[in-house]
């Protein structure tokens, strides 16, 4: 059953559709308010839903990053069928599926929000043992000011399996980066607590395209599509779209 807040969204707009991709262990409804914006600014927006995401993290659990592709995947082939330009936009590990999609299918302009490269987290490297003796990490959520709890729909704790299935996305999706060449924006919170954010300069760095951007934002967490600088998240998006 999929979680109240965690279903996907089409917003009507124009030829130019934007796909919206929510994070590892999220639901669309992090990418709702953004959504919105650029439907406002005349895009059709399409929030798919991942596979496992918005259920059960027990579910969740049973799937891989390629199942977690495939939903991005499908997502973006139905936007090609009613959009003549489809721009895809990723958040934390919807970034890296957005920058999959941007390396191998025909897409109009990427952007990278809080994408990982490297994640902050030190135990990460006894993984494997971890996973001998639990199947679950309990996960700490930050309030995010002024936002309702529908709109930050995800679990309360991670599946040690799917994280070790995000470490394998990581690795290959670093391997892509030279075969994106299409128009990209990278946006980073400098001082969040999630990713690393010399993440955000090592995707710059090593993206293929020759027309990019690196957006330093410093007021707000990993969630950036719901947090404090919101507006300037969106504002960046829409005039990097245009």
């Amino acid at each position: 059953m999929i979680m109240k807040g965690a279903e996907p969204f089409l917003l009507p707009g124009g030829e130019h559709g934007v796909l919206v991709i929510h994070g590892f262990t999220g639901s669309p409804s992090e990418m709702r308010l953004l959504g919105e914006a650029l439907q406002q600014a005349g895009y059709t927006v399409l929030g798919p839903r991942l596979c496992g995401h918005g259920t059960s993290a027990e579910e969740m659990s049973r799937t891989f990053w390629d199942l977690w592709y495939g939903s991005a995947l499908d997502a973006y082939h139905l936007l090609r069928q009613t959009c003549r330009t489809v721009s895809v936009v990723g958040l934390s590990m919807g970034g890296l599926l957005a920058l999959k999609l941007a390396a191998e299918q025909p897409v109009h302009k990427v952007a990278a929000l809080c994408a990982p490269i490297y994640i902050a987290e030190k135990r990460l490297q006894f993984l494997p043992v971890y996973r001998v003796f639990r199947s679950y990490h309990a996960k700490r959520r930050r309030k995010l000011p002024g936002i309702q709890e529908e709109l930050s729909v995800c679990y309360d704790k991670t599946p040690l399996r799917s994280l070790s299935s995000l470490l394998a996305l990581i690795k290959h999706v670093d391997r892509l980066l030279p075969a994106v060449t299409v128009p990209a924006l990278i946006m980073q919170a400098r001082h969040e607590h999630t990713v690393e954010p010399h993440s955000a300069r090592h995707i710059y760095e090593h993206i293929g395209s020759r027309d990019k951007r690196l957006i330093w934002l410093e007021k707000s967490g990993h969630i950036i599509t719901l947090d404090v600088e919101k507006e300037t998240v969106f504002d960046e998006i829409k005039d990097f779209l245009k």
